[in-house]
């Protein structure tokens, strides 16, 4: 794994409004020393996660029905509308960081989200049939290598941090994701195949760092470890006692934390060292030094920013970089 000279605070991924070069030169302003790669899911299908994410699919292709994203033969005006605004958001993105030296996030769908929501022709969830699942996840690590490929030309100075979202892996572990009917779930799926899916998967940035993103509780820090991830990206307020060793042990193995400590909707925001007391909190319990807080950690929202105004949005991802320095400035 390359080294990499972490950031403080990021955002995670999706952000208010449609318009690309507005939230590009927010985000870049905001997160001078680690910027991301916006998501702007209000524009419509195809530019929400898993229709962007399918427009980086190879040889595989999807439309919307009314009850989400479905194969398809070809690529249909859904997938060529989410392409055309990943390309605008491309172009944004490398207009506002000409120059730009330092670690650089974009996001995709991970392979198990994107297997819980894509349906087959049939109706039902790809996660139901195990060569489909394999076939999504071989098609996405090959798109998602040439993303990032097309990424590190545009902003040549920037060291790509590949994030993949996955709010439904821990409900694929646990057999919680619902059948088309509603009236059965889908088995759960092996633990090993998911960790050597998502081994897969975060070959495809060939060296780079990997994050995995889940906002749900009960998040397998020991499993995401395992698979090579670089970084977890976690709601912090969801944690519980029994995730606290896990996290102790990712902490000492040199696992990046990305601490989702900021609401990712309109709230009334605390100080910024209030909004890290727990933060230190879990470390005395824990009995880590307070040096390693700023180095272990990046502080972001708690997760998108899409359902937020876009005022509350720019003061969150203020806020997290407030709060990123409170750590550093006084860990104690």
């Amino acid at each position: 794994m390359n080294e990499i000279m972490w950031g403080a605070a990021t955002g995670v991924g999706s952000m208010p409004g449609g318009d690309a070069r507005e939230t590009a030169k927010t985000v870049t302003g905001s997160f001078e020393d680690f910027p991301f790669l916006p998501e702007l899911p209000g524009r419509g299908p195809g530019a929400d996660m898993i229709g962007r994410t399918i427009g980086l699919l190879v040889d595989m292709y999807a439309h919307v029905e009314p009850s989400g994203w479905r194969i398809s033969d070809r690529p249909g005006r859904d997938t060529r509308r989410g392409r055309s605004w990943l390309g605008e958001d491309l172009d944004a993105l490398e207009e506002y960081t000409q120059g730009y030296e330092g670690p650089l996030k974009v996001q995709a769908a991970g392979p198990w989200t994107l297997a819980a929501a894509l349906e087959l022709r049939g109706g039902e969830a790809a996660l139901g049939d195990a060569g489909a699942c394999r076939d999504l996840a071989a098609s996405l690590a090959e798109g998602l290598r040439s993303h990032l490929a097309e990424v590190r030309r545009r902003v040549p100075g920037a060291e790509v941090v590949l994030q993949l979202d996955e709010p439904s892996l821990v409900a694929v572990l646990s057999g919680r994701v619902g059948t088309a009917s509603g009236y059965r779930t889908y088995r759960a799926v092996d633990r090993q195949v998911v960790e050597a899916t998502l081994r897969e998967v975060i070959g495809a940035s060939e060296g780079g760092p990997v994050v995995v993103h889940s906002c749900a509780p009960d998040v397998p820090f020991a499993l995401l470890r395992r698979a090579g991830v670089a970084g977890v990206s976690f709601d912090f307020g969801v944690l519980t006692e029994r995730d606290e060793e896990a996290v102790g042990e990712a902490v000492e193995g040199g696992t990046k934390l990305f601490a989702g400590i900021v609401p990712g909707t309109d709230s009334p925001l605390s100080d910024p060292a209030g909004s890290v007391m727990g933060v230190r909190t879990l470390w005395r319990r824990l009995g880590l030094s307070p040096g390693t807080l700023a180095e272990s950690l990046v502080i972001t929202p708690t997760c998108g920013l899409a359902g937020a105004s876009p005022a509350y949005a720019r003061a969150a991802l203020a806020h997290c970089v407030r709060a990123a320095r409170s750590l550093a400035d006084n860990p104690e």
